[in-house]
Parts: structure tokens; C-alpha cells; sequence
């Protein structure tokens, strides 16, 4: 067993231990959620990059209980939000109330003030609302009556949604999907996966009440930084960083689609397979690194021809053909 002071690129000290804690984190929500892996692995990575995570899937697949674990295993503070039709940019980012007492306005700070927001089923607002989140994400601060409020480091924003063809869904604007440095595919359980879900209920499991399941913080705020200053130092050679830019401009070119990746994009996909890299104990990135993190950073960040689509063309079929083709560095 791997000393938990040292990774396997050789660092040791704060580095490693905040890798171990990384590692304990993934362990604490399986005790939650069965399966899921890569969905985990995007949360972790989407906190070394201080980025935000779109978690798509049908119903019950247990997508709000994947980041209210993350939220268990973490020493931070989180809230949630429920977001419906009739939810206003307010109930978000906060307002001025009146004080009766003082006959003056202070601001009532909005549940977006914290580490780690829960945005549920977010694309069932209006894109109004949704966009009350586009200065919070990228600029790490709130704006009410012209005065900029900053947001708590680390901040996360973990929001859920359904398939746009299900009923009550509004589609999330391309700006505010560009926000979101991963979006993760929540897929339905294997067989077995669904057998482990069903006997952890029958044998007193509780979604409701992860303490009792036995998630415990293992992680805070020390451990982010130290493992973010670790991230910072992995190497990213020329020939890396001109393999992410041939992928995404290739993007651009594909007769399937009308909007390629932007270049926020391509820093986005250069940042994950850094934090990947870190992850996986290397203090340096390979083209493997870029591969595996292409489709959850890329996917939302293109728009598919509409002849394309009714052929069963996909984001992701465009983008894995795109791997393909593109010469690897060697």
C-alpha cells in the first residue's frame, strides 16, 4: 500500500497527503452510491480546476445523492436549491431588504453564497434564472444594486438536470453551458449495480441520512489548496497543448455540427487532463490525459447539425471520431 504521504510521481509532504484525501473522498461516496465512478472522478477534478459540474440523467439514478455525498465527504458548506418554473434570480443570488428599524436596505445574501451549491434539476427554470448563475460561476462574485459581493473559496457549482426531451424542461443557454467546465452522463445502473442499490435498502439504507450510512468528511479546504498547487506544477509540454488545440479547432471544421469548441473550451479541456494527470500520481500530461477527459469537457460545448441529429448522430460520436483522426503526439 502506497504510503499516503507520497504520491507515485514522487511528492511528498502536503501534496501527497491532500492526494490521499482525494482519494479517501471517492471512497466515502461510494458508501453512498453504488457505481458511478467517472462521475465522482469529475467532481474531484472539477474542484482541482475550481470549475462547475452539470450532471445529466433520467430521474433516479441517483444524481442529487452523488453531490449531496460529495457534500457529506467534504468540510464544507454547502446549500441546496430547488429550482421550478416560478423560481426568481433573487431566491439565488440574494436582495436588499428593508429594515423597519434602522429605515435602511442591507442585503440578505441568497443560498449562492457558499462552497458548494446543489442547483437541482436546474433546467426546469426559465433561462432567466438559470442565467442568475453566469456572473456567480465565472467572475466568483454577485452583483445587487451595482455593489459586487464575492462568493466563499472554494466554490462549486453541482447542478442536476433531466434530458431536455423530458416535459418541464427548459434548455440551458449556450452561455451558461460554457460555465460548466464538465458535464457528466449519469448512466442507469448494470444489473448488479442495481441488485447492490436494492439490498442496501432492504438492509436499512437511508438516501436521507448519509451520517448513518457512514460518510464522514475526510477533505476541506487545506487539502484543495495544496492539492491545486500540486496540479499547478504538472508539466504540459508544447506538443500537449498543441494536441488540445488541433482537437478543438477540428470541432470547428466538422461537417456535423454549427458551433465547435470555443477556446474557453480548449483551456478547459487542457486543465482537466492537467488535473487528471495529478490524479493518476504523474507530474506530467500525455495525450491519454487530454482522450480521456474530451468527452465530459467538450460534449455540452458543440451543437449538432439538426440533419445530423435525425441521423443519430451524437456530440459525443462527433467528438470521439475527431480523437480518431487527430494526430497524437508522440
Amino acid at each position: 500500500m502506497m504510503d499516503p504521504t507520497t504520491d507515485n510521481a514522487g511528492n511528498t509532504g502536503d501534496a501527497g497527503r491532500a492526494r490521499a484525501s482525494l482519494e479517501a473522498l471517492r471512497a466515502e461516496i461510494s458508501k453512498a452510491v453504488v457505481g458511478q465512478d467517472p462521475a465522482v472522478t469529475g467532481l474531484v477534478v472539477a474542484l482541482l480546476c475550481r470549475g462547475h459540474v452539470l450532471l445529466e440523467g433520467v430521474p433516479g439514478v441517483a444524481k442529487t445523492l452523488l453531490v449531496r455525498a460529495l457534500a457529506s465527504a467534504l468540510e464544507l458548506d454547502t446549500k441546496r436549491v430547488q429550482f421550478t418554473p416560478d423560481l426568481m434570480p433573487s431566491d439565488i443570488t440574494g436582495s436588499l431588504v428593508y429594515d423597519t428599524r434602522t429605515a435602511e436596505f442591507s442585503f440578505q445574501p441568497g443560498p449562492v453564497f457558499t462552497h458548494l451549491l446543489l442547483a437541482d434539476e436546474i433546467n426546469r427554470t426559465p433561462p432567466k434564472t438559470q442565467s442568475s448563475l453566469l456572473e456567480a460561476m465565472e467572475e466568483r462574485q454577485v452583483t445587487v444594486d451595482g455593489t459586487p459581493r464575492p462568493l466563499p473559496d472554494p466554490f462549486l457549482v453541482a447542478a442536476t438536470q433531466n434530458p431536455v426531451e423530458y416535459e418541464g424542461t427548459y434548455p440551458l443557454p449556450e452561455a451558461q453551458l460554457d460555465r460548466f467546465l464538465l458535464k457528466l452522463t449519469i448512466p442507469l445502473p448494470s444489473r448488479q449495480e442495481e441488485i447492490d442499490v436494492l439490498t442496501r435498502h432492504a438492509e436499512g439504507f437511508n438516501p436521507r441520512d448519509l451520517r448513518a450510512a457512514g460518510v464522514r468528511p475526510v477533505a476541506g479546504p487545506a487539502d484543495l489548496e495544496a492539492a491545486r498547487a500540486a496540479v499547478a506544477k504538472t508539466t504540459i509540454s508544447p506538443e500537449i497543448t498543441a494536441y488540445v488545440v488541433d482537437i478543438c479547432r477540428a470541432t470547428r471544421e466538422s461537417p456535423s455540427l454549427t458551433l465547435g469548441v470555443s477556446p474557453r473550451g480548449a483551456t478547459a479541456l487542457l486543465a482537466t487532463a492537467r488535473a487528471w494527470a495529478w490524479l493518476t500520481g504523474r507530474d506530467y500530461v500525455i495525450p491519454d490525459d487530454v482522450k480521456a477527459l474530451a468527452l465530459p469537457t467538450l460534449r455540452h460545448r458543440v451543437q449538432l447539425r439538426p440533419e445530423a441529429e435525425m441521423e443519430g448522430v451524437t456530440a459525443d460520436s462527433v467528438i470521439t471520431a475527431i480523437l480518431t483522426h487527430v494526430p497524437v503526439p508522440r
